[in-house]
């Protein structure tokens, strides 16, 4: 489709595709520079708006959302957690933050990020495309790189952009215009899964629950104050229609089960999926005029919460280098990205798969396997250091970090 005709060309220092937290706050920040970025993606804002994803956000992630014009709402309807618990051997115990490194968390939704940030962008004049198709991205290893597209009335547009950076998730088709000879692709499958669940219920805990049980791991979360999110480590082959709620209810309420009694309230099941863990990272984040950010480069297992976090980190690094090339220091600037965006990425892959095996249990796990793991978490828990480590890694490094 190359040499179609296009009804429409915008010319603009920037072109994002994927219009997910991640695209959305890159266009923000440069936004807020004086630097237009046009902002395209495959799926309907209300289609995006629609799908439920959990968040957490890191202490550092909340206050750049806060300091930067997005963040009033998660003051307002988020929940700041100073802490988590984990359960195992029937007993509870609490990993304090704000005592351990003077920082918490924020619950807030990804669906709400996103809300917040489109409408940011259209309250700023910013120009994002939904519902779009037949998308092309072309030129990016020269200093003219375009993006093509069809929007819902049929019209075919062009972007004339400087650089281009690929948002569009974890089965991004700008990753795949790296050539297979320059790219390296690191990935892990991990050969368990997560159940989850949105149910009508009050909220059984006041912070996020991770619970290892003879029964299994459990991660008791919330949506909102009548709608809570939970999860069961399942086989990746797990069929959500074979788990009537009274099944899941059973499952959940052994996993959590304890010497003090804590039982879960429970409701109707609204929605059922079976979340696989994965970890990804490909290499290089840069290639030419195109940059990846977020999922497009990088996913992490669930467990630690990293994955919102280290796309919008991806972007406030990006934001930073873009600003500065397209200020005149130049593509020599955009050598900074991959280095300073990969450290946070690595660390957050160790981390999440570090809590992943810290709290599932593998297939074939022998009796040494598991006794070995709970002294593991007897000395998370039971240790001033553990608990700190844990602090530290769960709520973000300190805003002096390199990463």
């Amino acid at each position: 489709m190359k040499d179609n005709a296009v009804d429409t060309v915008a010319s603009v220092p920037v072109a994002v595709v994927g219009a997910g937290p991640a695209g959305l706050m890159l266009a923000h920040l440069l936004g807020r520079a004086g630097v237009e970025a046009i902002v395209v993606d495959t799926r309907s804002r209300r289609e995006i708006e629609s799908t439920q994803r959990a968040g957490i956000l890191e202490a550092g992630t909340a206050r750049d959302l806060v300091e930067t014009g997005v963040g009033d709402r998660i003051l307002r309807e988020g929940h700041e957690h100073e802490g988590i618990e984990l359960r195992f051997g029937g007993r509870p115990h609490r990993i304090h933050f704000k005592e351990l490194v003077g920082a918490s968390t924020w619950l807030y939704p990804q669906t709400e990020v996103f809300i917040d940030l489109a409408d940011a962008r259209a309250r700023d004049g910013g120009t994002v495309h939904f519902g779009i198709r037949d998308t092309e991205v072309l030129d990016v290893t020269t200093r003219a790189p375009r993006v093509r597209f069809t929007a819902p009335d049929g019209a075919r547009h062009e972007i004339r952009a400087r650089y281009v950076v690929g948002a569009d998730g974890s089965r991004s088709m700008c990753r795949e215009l790296v050539p297979q000879e320059r790219r390296v692709r690191y990935g892990k499958d991990y050969p368990y899964a997560w159940f989850g669940i949105l149910a009508e219920a009050p909220a059984s805990a006041p912070e996020l629950v991770y619970a290892d049980s003879e029964h299994g791991f459990a991660l008791i979360s919330r949506r909102t104050d009548a709608v809570q999110r939970m999860y069961f480590q399942c086989d990746p082959h797990e069929s959500p229609g074979d788990w009537p709620d009274d099944r899941i209810w059973e499952t959940l309420q052994a996993r959590v089960a304890g010497e003090d009694g804590f039982r879960l309230h429970e409701g109707p099941v609204l929605e059922k999926t079976v979340l696989r863990f994965r970890s990804f990272v490909q290499e290089p984040m840069r290639w030419g005029s195109m940059a990846l950010a977020g999922d497009a480069a990088h996913t992490v297992p669930p467990t630690g919460a990293r994955g919102l976090n280290l796309a919008l980190h991806d972007v406030k690094v990006l934001a930073d280098v873009l600003l500065r090339a397209l200020s005149g220091a130049g593509d020599a600037v955009l050598d900074e990205y991959q280095p300073r965006a990969l450290q946070r990425v690595w660390r957050a892959q160790n981390f999440s798969s570090w809590m992943t095996r810290l709290l599932h249990t593998a297939p074939g796990a022998t009796p040494f396997d598991r006794r070995r793991q709970l002294g593991e978490l007897d000395n998370v828990v039971g240790t001033r250091a553990g608990r700190a480590y844990l602090a530290e890694q769960y709520t973000g490094w300190p805003s002096g970090s390199p990463a």
